[in-house]
């Protein structure tokens, strides 16, 4: 997909997500760690700079969610490549019990320094304040509901569902702070617009779902041969807008006259491809290192 000429531009910058960044701002002052939450399938188009720049003196540990829905060949990749640049980075998966194992793990040892530098200083029931931090659509909620053990924080499939800060105290060291799903102002890359729409991570009034569907199809042909045909039961064809009709007539999406409904087809793609129906799949792959270029 990196490789694709993008001539499509995609912006959403909603009014509330200023007032939510100046809101990041402050309460940043006011934590130890940040816990940026990255959607597995593309950690690098999922990762907000803003929140890069404003939590730069922080500590900092990145959860990897949604890894039962990306390529793990790929994810090893992303984890190999996060160590190699001095970061914690941890896979997650909110409905298993290992995935919750690793996530605890992870904070505490983020936190150890800094509680031991308490210890010694006589500070023994501090709580560890942890702001958590990513994109609409990619999990927060979920992340810190799967911590607490219950419904904690407000979830939902819909970008910005979120739109207040909250506190949420885990156990007696450790508090959460819940903030809302924050976008910047303008994607430099096109690519970047379109990855996020493609997972879900924009509303899906941002960009028609039909040219969506036709780059995911170029994707998923390109990098995932044959699923597609394994999926829909058709013959798998270069041109993305005879495939998208195809599974219009695979599926019995078809107007008056028995004319392929590409419109709900592309919908029907869309949702197979973000809840997971096509298979695991990563959108996108962490660079070669310098060493490894020319081999």
């Amino acid at each position: 997909m990196d490789q694709e000429n993008n001539k499509m531009t995609v912006q959403w910058y909603p009014g509330h997500m200023t007032k939510a960044r100046r809101a990041m701002e402050t309460d940043i002052r006011l934590v130890d760690l940040v816990i940026e939450i990255l959607d597995a399938r593309l950690p690098v188009s999922s990762r907000n700079p803003d929140i890069d720049s404003i939590s730069r003196q922080k500590d900092r540990l990145i959860i990897l969610n949604k890894k039962d829905l990306a390529d793990e060949a790929v994810t090893a990749l992303w984890l190999d490549y996060f160590s190699r640049s001095g970061i914690q980075a941890v896979p997650m998966d909110a409905r298993s019990r290992s995935s919750l194992r690793s996530v605890k793990d992870a904070i505490a040892k983020a936190e150890a320094d800094r509680m031991e530098r308490n210890r010694k200083r006589g500070i023994l029931n501090r709580p560890v304040r942890a702001l958590v931090a990513g994109i609409p659509n990619v999990g927060k909620s979920t992340f810190i509901n799967m911590l607490a053990g219950k419904s904690a924080a407000k979830t939902g499939n819909k970008p910005g569902v979120t739109r207040g800060n909250q506190w949420i105290s885990l156990r007696s060291n450790l508090e959460l702070l819940d903030t809302p799903g924050l976008l910047w102002p303008k994607f430099e890359d096109p690519a970047v617009g379109v990855r996020l729409a493609l997972v879900g991570s924009l509303s899906d009034t941002v960009i028609d779902p039909e040219e969506l569907a036709l780059r995911g199809i170029r994707f998923m042909t390109a990098s995932y041969p044959g699923r597609l045909a394994e999926k829909y039961g058709l013959a798998e064809q270069a041109e993305a807008p005879a495939v998208l009709t195809d599974i219009a007539v695979s599926r019995g999406c078809l107007l008056k006259g028995s004319q392929p409904d590409t419109a709900r087809a592309a919908r029907l793609f869309l949702d197979d491809l973000r809840r997971g129906a096509l298979g695991r799949l990563s959108l996108e792959k962490p660079p070669v290192p310098d060493a490894e270029v020319g081999r």
